[in-house]
């Protein structure tokens, strides 16, 4: 699609999408959200890029191969469920940590690490299948 509007548009639509699909990554883990709701509107924003400039220009803004961020983040949260069995616990129990930053208590857990393992993988399959749909010739 050839539309000066819709390539103008998209420039502030899909920074202020992939900006709310960080939000709802890390909001995810104490309330509704989370890794597969923020990776499914980043790959939104990446759809909308991809009808504005074309596929070509989404590889180039991603840099890595989409299957290469899916199987980092399948890699991350593999690594997140097995930090508790190192800890002694169940395969997938949450483990805390209350680092103190400026004063102020910050609660990190392999929850948050897993929502990212989930948040790329589904973002890297999502692209994958998208990508692929559009660069296939009839």
């Amino acid at each position: 699609m050839d539309s000066l509007i819709l390539r103008t548009a998209t420039r502030l639509i899909v920074a202020l999408m992939l900006i709310f699909s960080l939000f709802l990554l890390w909001r995810g883990h104490n309330l509704p959200g989370g890794g597969f709701i923020g990776s499914l509107v980043a790959a939104t924003a990446f759809a909308l890029y991809a009808m504005a400039c074309g596929p070509a220009a989404v590889r180039a803004a991603l840099r890595v191969d989409p299957r290469l961020i899916a199987s980092i983040g399948l890699l991350i949260a593999m690594v997140a469920g097995v930090l508790a069995v190192f800890a002694g616990d169940p395969f997938l129990t949450g483990l805390w940590s209350k680092p103190e930053i400026g004063g102020a208590v910050l609660p990190l857990g392999t929850p948050l690490l897993f929502d990212i393992g989930v948040y790329l993988t589904v973002l890297g399959a999502v692209l994958s299948i998208m990508l692929a749909l559009e660069e296939r010739e009839d």
